[in-house]
């Protein structure tokens, strides 16, 4: 801009402040930041520069030790009140107003009025909010003061409900981005839960549809993750009503299943939908539904593949063996599922070891089905990893769990660890 305002703006008497102004773009600051050297910049305009390679301020050329970018929410503001009363007259010479656009609050408002009108299409103004709210180069501020404004969760989720499959996807997406963010503030995203909570039926088959027919695998992936959402943060009548739900089971297993023709998984689409099997997993009630559905070979066949998150797969297993149809399922694909879980014991964390020695102690030793157990005695590597297991601080029910375990393995020179090869007496652990 040459330091001065553009055309559009030229003739308006309308004095911009030099502070308001970005070092690099001469413009007025929509998202202004401050380098640790304490220069404040318009955010893309500096992270263009920083991109490009450059490790020094612009306007005071030093060496930057840190290219963190701090939002100047102070300085934000002060734009905003200078927007809203520089102007000599809001009739007749918008000019400071339109010089930084509309306050997020003003934006959000009217988008929303446009999605809750029945009368108009609300797929462009649900498209502006999700582009919006996922869109990196936008202030957190920003997101935050959409995120809260009046009745933006329960318009949108309405229209989720009420909608058709155009509409409804585009709702998950801004809702989604409200409750998957880890910059907006929990207040907001426990409004989405609530707002999908207030008639917890239909929200679950509303999910259950964009899950089904989503246009992308990235809807897909944001539904589950507001059912996910739903199921921290519900009253427990909710949850209840959510784990009931056949047809939502049912996407959300068909969701960790093969992401293309070539049978390939998706990691992102794994981990949400696993995320919400785990946490459905915990209603007792759902747990034989899940089976029926095909939540077993699923498990396994992720484990398998080393498609990630083996820890939420193992507590499925985990899951899946407290009832009868689960075991049976596991038991009945022995040869496969015994060691896949015997594979991931060590790769999911301790809760992920815990939920596996879970798993092989209830179809091996509890419950002691032939085919399981000989399918543990046959894993090479299954009496080192329980053996590391007990040293590695796991909880009492595991480690006594893990000792019994210890009995099934036959131990022999392939599975036993370095020191058991040596002529040097042991007192072996059984």
């Amino acid at each position: 801009m040459n330091g001065r305002l553009s055309a559009e703006y030229q003739g308006l008497e309308v004095k911009v402040p030099g502070l308001f102004r970005c070092p690099i773009s001469l413009d007025v600051m929509r998202s202004p930041v401050s380098l640790c050297t304490g220069v404040t910049y318009e955010r893309a305009s500096i992270q263009r520069w920083l991109d490009s390679g450059n490790t020094t301020c612009p306007a005071t050329m030093l060496s930057l030790p840190s290219t963190d970018l701090v939002p100047n929410l102070t300085l934000r503001r002060l734009i905003a009140l200078w927007a809203s009363t520089a102007a000599p007259s809001s009739s007749s010479s918008p000019a400071a107003a339109s010089a930084v656009g509309p306050t997020p609050a003003a934006a959000a408002a009217e988008l929303l009025r446009r999605v809750a009108d029945p009368a108009a299409d609300p797929c462009p103004p649900l498209r502006k909010l999700a582009a919006f709210l996922s869109d990196d180069d936008v202030d957190e501020f920003d997101k935050n003061a959409l995120a809260r404004a009046g009745g933006a969760a329960e318009t949108v989720a309405s229209v989720l409900r009420r909608a058709g499959r155009e509409a409804a996807e585009a709702a998950v997406r801004v809702l989604a981005a409200i409750a998957a963010s880890d910059c907006i503030e929990e207040e907001s995203k426990r409004r989405v839960a609530a707002a999908l909570a207030a008639d917890a039926p239909s929200a679950a088959a509303a999910l259950a549809r964009v899950l089904r027919s989503a246009t992308s695998l990235e809807a897909r992936v944001d539904a589950a993750r507001l059912v996910e959402s739903l199921l921290r943060n519900a009253a427990p009548g909710a949850r209840a009503t959510v784990a009931d739900s056949e047809e939502l089971l049912g996407e959300l297993i068909r969701l960790v299943g093969p992401a293309d023709d070539k049978g390939g998984l998706d990691r992102q689409a794994v981990a949400a939908g696993l995320s919400c099997l785990a946490a459905i997993a915990a209603t007792r009630r759902a747990r034989a539904e899940m089976v029926r559905l095909g939540a077993v070979p699923a498990a396994v066949r992720i484990l398998e593949a080393d498609a990630g998150s083996p820890s939420q797969a193992l507590r499925v297993l985990e899951a899946a063996v407290g009832c009868a149809e689960g075991r049976a399922a596991v038991c009945e694909s022995a040869g496969s599922a015994v060691p896949a879980v015997v594979s991931k014991m060590m790769k999911g964390g301790m809760a992920g070891a815990e939920a596996a020695v879970s798993v092989l102690w209830a179809v091996c030793h509890r419950y002691r089905d032939r085919r399981a157990v000989a399918a543990a005695a046959a894993c090479e590597s299954g009496l080192t990893k329980l053996l590391l297991l007990m040293q590695s601080g796991c909880s009492p029910a595991v480690r006594q769990m893990t000792s019994e375990l210890l009995k099934i393995f036959r131990v022999n020179g392939k599975s036993c660890v370095a020191g058991y090869d040596s002529k040097t007496s042991h007192i072996m652990p059984f």
